[in-house]
């Protein structure tokens, strides 16, 4: 007894959901983390905290929501055809 489904398509569904899951996890943690880090660098530099810090923790989530944004329309489109093909199959 696997954890996976046993019919190929609600597989690749699953399989989708935990893709979708993981890459907007990275998509939102990778630039935050990144951003922020250069923030407090040049908050050390100019003396400037916590203000370089801020601001580059808003651009993150300014960048990180765009690129979810395209992200998500592209995996409507996968979703859709897989969702299309499960019916033709039923039919």
């Amino acid at each position: 007894m696997g954890l996976l489904p046993t019919d190929p398509n609600e597989r690749k569904l699953y399989l989708l959901g935990l893709q979708i899951a993981g890459d907007f996890g990275a998509t939102i943690a990778v630039p935050i983390v990144v951003f922020v880090l250069l923030g407090r660098w040049l908050d050390e530099k100019y003396l400037a905290s916590p203000r370089y810090t801020i601001l580059a923790f808003i651009l993150a989530a300014a960048v990180s929501a765009r690129i979810i944004y395209k992200k998500a329309i592209s995996y409507s489109k996968l979703y859709q055809s897989l969702i299309e093909k499960k019916k033709d199959k039923i039919a």
